[in-house]
Order: C-alpha cells, then sequence, then structure tokens
C-alpha cells in the first residue's frame, strides 16, 4: 500500500494526518476516516502500533483510508478543544471527499471515545458521511456545573500537554458549553437514515454500558449495537471488535 503524509489548516492550526491508499489502480475506492480518542497522558505501550496499524488494516481490505491527529495532539498544532475537533473532522471528510481515489457514494467515519463523540456530531450533519460507528462513544460527558472538577481536568490537559498555550481555554464557560452542545445524546438520532454500528466493550471502565443503550434507544433506524464480550475502552485493541467493523462496512459494497 501507500502511504501519504498530509497537511491540513484548519484556524490557521496545523492538523497532520496520514493516508492510506490500496495498490489496486484504475478505480475509485470507498474511504474510511478514523478518528482517535482524547490522550489519557499515560506511559505509551510499546507493543502497541497504534492507529497506523489500524489504518493498514481496513487498507489492506479495500479501504482508503485516513487517519490525523486532532489539535492539541501528535504532530499537529493547536489546544484540546472538542468544537475545534469537530472543525478539525470536517476538514478532514472535506479533503477526502476531494481524493480522485475516492468513491464518494462510500464514505464511512470511525470514532473511538472522544472521536466518536466528534464523529457522531459531524455525521448528523454532513450527508456525504454514508456509515458511521461509534466505538466506545459517552451518551454525555460528566456534569459540566462541577466546575472544580472541569477545572482539575484542564490541569490534567496541560499537564500531558494537550493543552499548550498558557491562556486557553480563553473562557472556561465557552470551552464547557461545547462539551455539552456537542454530546452525541443531542444528535445521534440525525444520523439516519445512514446506517449506524455501536461498540462497546462490556469491561469498559470509562465509558459504561448504560450509556450505549441511552444512545442506541435514541437512534434511529437502521442501526445496531454490539457489546464485546470482556473488551475494555480501547476498542481498536479488539481484534474482534475491529473485525465486526470491517464486516459490517463490507455490506453492500460488494
Amino acid at each position: 500500500m501507500e502511504k501519504r503524509g498530509i497537511s491540513l489548516t484548519v484556524e490557521g492550526i496545523n492538523i497532520g494526518g496520514e493516508l492510506y491508499l490500496s495498490e489496486e489502480g484504475g478505480k475509485a475506492l470507498p474511504a474510511l476516516c478514523i478518528c482517535h480518542g482524547i490522550p489519557s497522558g499515560k506511559p505509551a505501550d510499546p507493543t502497541d502500533a497504534g492507529y497506523p496499524l489500524l489504518a493498514e488494516k481496513f487498507c489492506t481490505a479495500g479501504f482508503i483510508t485516513l487517519i490525523f491527529n486532532f489539535r492539541g495532539t501528535g504532530v499537529s498544532g493547536g489546544d484540546f478543544d472538542i468544537m475545534g475537533w469537530v472543525k478539525d473532522l470536517e476538514a478532514a471528510i472535506d479533503y477526502l471527499y476531494s481524493c480522485p481515489e475516492v468513491d464518494n457514494s462510500h464514505l464511512c467515519l470511525m470514532g473511538f471515545s472522544g472521536g466518536a463523540v466528534v464523529s457522531a456530531y459531524v455525521a448528523a450533519r454532513d450527508t456525504r458521511i454514508s456509515k458511521v460507528i461509534l466505538c466506545a462513544c459517552p451518551a454525555e460527558f460528566r456534569d459540566l456545573t462541577d466546575q472544580e472538577w472541569w477545572r482539575s481536568q484542564i490541569d490534567h490537559f496541560r499537564r500531558i500537554g494537550i493543552i499548550r498555550d498558557k491562556g486557553f481555554p480563553f473562557s472556561v464557560d465557552q470551552w464547557l458549553k461545547g462539551f455539552d452542545y456537542a454530546a452525541p445524546f443531542h444528535w445521534i438520532a440525525k444520523i439516519a437514515p445512514r446506517p449506524l454500528l455501536i461498540l462497546q466493550g462490556e469491561k469498559d471502565d470509562l465509558v459504561e454500558v448504560s450509556q450505549t443503550w441511552r444512545l442506541y434507544e435514541k437512534a434511529r433506524e437502521p442501526k445496531e449495537m454490539v457489546i464485546i464480550k470482556g473488551g475494555g475502552h480501547k476498542l481498536r485493541l479488539s481484534e474482534e471488535a475491529m473485525d465486526t467493523a470491517l464486516k459490517w462496512l463490507n455490506r453492500g459494497l460488494d
């Protein structure tokens, strides 16, 4: 496969990523945009190859696959902001849609945790997206009136380097409103009539299964939900979860 580095500019912020293309030429192929979650700040596992390995899996299966770093993470500039992440994803979708190698009738989106949050929001508003997979997706964020907890989170985000500007956020209240506005529970019903798959780990220690049921009940058909037995929060590491996602994406492509 071919791996192509990309650089997008969103609100003056550089967003870096990689596009994985199959060596099969001559025809447009379905595309998949993969969205990572909010970094935990825990030490990296040297045995974890990360999202590039996942991109290779789906590219090998016939999907032009895009991975990228949201603002505040990895090689990208800026500071972590959930509504900023929305703009980053919108730019990534625009980029994929413009690629001549992509079959624009099959433009799929898969998000994990925080990336699933923005995936639900963007998919609800962008009809170019044909299929959506939400992995370990919260229905809503923690009570936004708990200012003490949220300020401790901002301090945590500074320590782990996803909030880099000492003056950011310029307004904590506005920053928090973005989390409430983007909450998937408000938007998931608007993804229909595009097919939706919700994947959830049975033993997820960050997102309770009860939140997954709330999302599933709020969503409209066509929808499916799969609980991965023994699965944790990082569903990209679950072979069962990712094989389920791939099989579901392939429906209707034959």
